[in-house]
């Protein structure tokens, strides 16, 4: 299997190398992306939702199908938009600690923007199920490798290009990490209006691994073999 990993914000290709040596031990073909602005070199500001979406669609072009997506956190949505414009390449797209945006909706509104973009957070600015597991060791780690996410990726809207019933027909896996399984299920049945898109996805498979925002760092073993059991 193809498997393409795309990063969530402030990481390149690099949030990925404790997970590849699992799925490439496995026969999996595996492609790990920088998206566009998270480069070393790379203006943020010049960036914008469609540039990350073009990038995903440029490599599900060239690795050929099939293709799993794993889109990690803000990775997710622009997954799912790959996916859109390539249905009848993507036979998965899973994401970790993400789901898919309603037609729309942004990523996120938070934080403030410097020079456009948005420099990683002081770590009491998130959420603390975001941080379990995070160590001071990981902590400062993760701060030495970030980059600036371009505030446009985050902030500008998503627009789908396909056909929205046959997007839908793409089989979803969330890995729920910080917040339970059991909670996403709830706002998916309940209504919660950002979970819309994922409402209407006719095969949706939730995992729980129990971590913070991170399993890439925080758990590799355990996220290695949770994703190599839902390639399976």
């Amino acid at each position: 299997m193809n498997v393409i990993l795309i990063p969530g914000f402030w990481w390149d290709a690099t949030l990925w190398r404790d997970i590849e040596p699992a799925l490439r031990e496995a026969g999996h073909e595996v492609r790990a992306l920088t998206l566009p602005g998270l480069g070393d070199g790379d203006d943020p500001a010049a960036v914008g939702m469609r540039d990350a979406i073009d990038a995903v669609i440029a490599a599900v072009d060239d690795v050929g199908a099939p293709v799993v997506l794993v889109g990690h956190s803000g990775g997710g949505p622009i997954a799912w938009a790959a996916a859109d414009a390539r249905p009848d390449r993507v036979t998965r797209v899973v994401f970790v600690d993400a789901f898919p945006l309603p037609e729309g909706a942004n990523i996120t509104d938070e934080w403030v923007p410097v020079d456009g973009s948005l420099p990683l957070p002081a770590w009491e600015d998130f959420d603390p199920s975001d941080l379990i597991d995070l160590t001071d060791a990981l902590r400062e780690e993760f701060r030495a490798r970030a980059h600036p996410e371009p505030v446009r990726v985050a902030r500008e809207a998503m627009h789908y290009v396909g056909d929205a019933d046959i997007r839908r027909r793409v089989p979803a896996t969330l890995i729920a990490t910080g917040f339970p399984g059991a909670a996403i299920r709830e706002a998916i049945e309940g209504g919660h209006p950002l979970m819309a898109e994922v409402r209407e996805v006719r095969d949706v498979d939730i995992r729980d691994l129990t971590t913070g925002h991170w399993p890439q760092l925080t758990k590799p073993v355990e996220f290695s073999a949770l994703l190599l059991d839902v390639l399976r």
